[in-house]
């Protein structure tokens, strides 16, 4: 999940990203994946650090344990120098140390409850296998683009790739997971969404991705924007594909994975017009408060903290929402959030408690917790697909995809579910199933959910008695003929 809700054994979230409470000083933003070993009685487990500097100053973080199943959990970064420090809230934990060798080396201490040990994290090394795949030339076109969000009138640059021919083709915008997002969605090597880009593309289908705001090279703030806000992302997103020249744009969908699936869902119930179909990668089906409570009792079920832990934890986490939506004013409600988690937890001062309280007290936190994402579902204007995997320890099929897909057949729209068995939250299979390059096994997009998404976009999209046929339009003297569908049908 997001940074706002970073607080382990306070409050609970999960997934996605942390930032620094105040810019980098040093000589230069970290940026790349460090991991090193961490030794815990019987053995060690491998960690592995993202950090990338976005371009308000803050940092994006997130921790990955293959080992445990733990992926993308939020980390908070301090820079002064080279001194660092790195707060795992959801998991208790941190790291205190130096940046050594121009940010080669990360060595330091790591303390969590009942550990404290010596830790060096090492700068991971892109792959030969990663560098030559996108150094080389794909069968399809592939172009940097760039279009503006008329409401923010933020920019949103990301890359366009369009099927070999002469189209017209379906087209899909691929919306990322809570958190600041490059394009690629990269997590500890794996490009999630450079990977579903390049199967759809290959398969005939032109996709969009993106940065979010505030990423790469897209401009805006991300930290402020509720999921509603980005509804607006994914609407201009939509806009500027229907408007290329090689896409049908009647027949351009949305893919979204975890929050990215509701802000689909949403836009599919706007007014304006709506995306021709939508794929729910493990949305959510609970409310924000019971996604974030569940969580985080997971979460600390696999960092090893007994039930009485877990319980107390979760009392702080319904304490503290509590406070928050009966405080409308924040400055009142930060004062008494930080007073608890002061008071209730003597491994977090002052300004930690602080920090924590603006982080929750937000307008994406406060929106969040009363977000329910069925309450739209009956003008959902489309076609949904919804898919989860049976091994997602953060976003559970029965509990999110069953009760989406409920509502939906209540309202009477036209849904299919998908259970992938062994497949995680990020649609990676089991790690047996991986292939091995340059002696060492490779994340992978889930090949059957990739047939999956493929199969139903196609069927969803494919128009009656075949292609459209394409006549060319007959500009004034001097300007090319464009080639657009003879006729707008629509499937029947």
């Amino acid at each position: 999940m997001r940074f706002l809700l970073a607080t382990v054994f306070l409050l609970a979230c999960g997934l996605n990203s942390a930032f620094a409470a105040t810019p980098p000083t040093g000589p230069a933003p970290l940026n790349g994946q460090w991991r090193g070993p961490l030794k815990l009685l019987g053995g060690q487990i491998t960690i592995v650090i993202t950090i990338v500097p976005l371009t308000n100053g803050a940092y994006y973080a997130a921790l990955d344990a293959p080992q445990q199943r733990i992926s993308r959990m939020p980390v908070e970064v301090e820079l002064k120098d080279d001194d660092l420090t790195l707060r795992i809230e959801q998991a208790g934990s941190s790291f205190v140390g130096r940046v050594l060798d121009g940010g080669a080396t990360l060595k330091g201490t790591w303390k969590q409850p009942g550990v404290t040990a010596p830790m060096v994290l090492q700068r991971a090394v892109a792959s030969v296998q990663a560098a030559t795949r996108f150094k080389a030339a794909p069968p399809y076109r592939q172009t940097d683009v760039s279009f503006q969000n008329p409401v923010t009138k933020n920019y949103l640059s990301g890359t366009l790739t369009v099927p070999a021919g002469e189209g017209p083709f379906a087209a899909v915008v691929l919306l990322s997971d809570s958190g600041p997002q490059s394009r690629d969605v990269e997590v500890t090597g794996y490009r999630m969404f450079g990977q579903l880009a390049d199967y759809l593309t290959r398969h005939g289908i032109a996709v969009l991705r993106f940065d979010d705001r505030g990423v790469g090279k897209s401009s805006g703030t991300y930290a402020s924007a509720t999921t509603a806000d980005l509804v607006t992302d994914a609407q201009a997103a939509l806009t500027f594909l229907r408007a290329q020249p090689l896409v049908s744009d009647h027949r351009v969908g949305l893919i979204g994975h975890g929050e990215g699936g509701n802000v689909a869902l949403l836009a599919a119930a706007a007014p304006n017009r709506a995306p021709a179909f939508v794929v729910s990668l493990a949305g959510y089906g609970q409310t924000g408060y019971d996604v974030l409570l569940r969580q985080q009792g997971e979460i600390m079920r696999l960092i090893g903290s007994d039930p009485a832990q877990v319980k107390a934890a979760q009392a702080v986490f319904q304490r503290t929402v509590g406070i928050i939506r009966q405080t409308s004013d924040n400055a009142t409600a930060r004062a008494k959030v930080a007073a608890l988690l002061t008071a209730t937890n003597t491994g977090i001062d002052a300004a930690m408690a602080r920090a924590r309280a603006a982080q929750l007290t937000s307008p994406w936190s406060r929106y969040f917790f009363d977000f329910d994402p069925q309450a739209q579902l009956d003008k959902v204007q489309c076609s949904v697909l919804l898919l989860n995997g049976t091994a997602d320890l953060q976003v559970s099929a029965k509990r999110n995809m069953m009760p989406l897909a409920k509502a939906l057949h209540h309202a009477k729209r036209t849904v299919a579910t998908y259970k992938l068995n062994g497949v995680n939250h990020l649609f990676q299979p089991a790690p047996a199933q991986w292939p091995m390059v340059n002696g060492a096994q490779q994340a992978v997009f889930s090949p059957k959910a990739l047939k999956k998404i493929q199969d139903w976009v196609t069927l969803e999209t494919q128009l009656p008695g075949g292609p459209l046929p394409v006549t060319v339009k007959r500009p004034p003297t001097g300007r090319k003929p464009v080639r657009t569908p003879a006729t707008a049908r629509t499937r029947g």
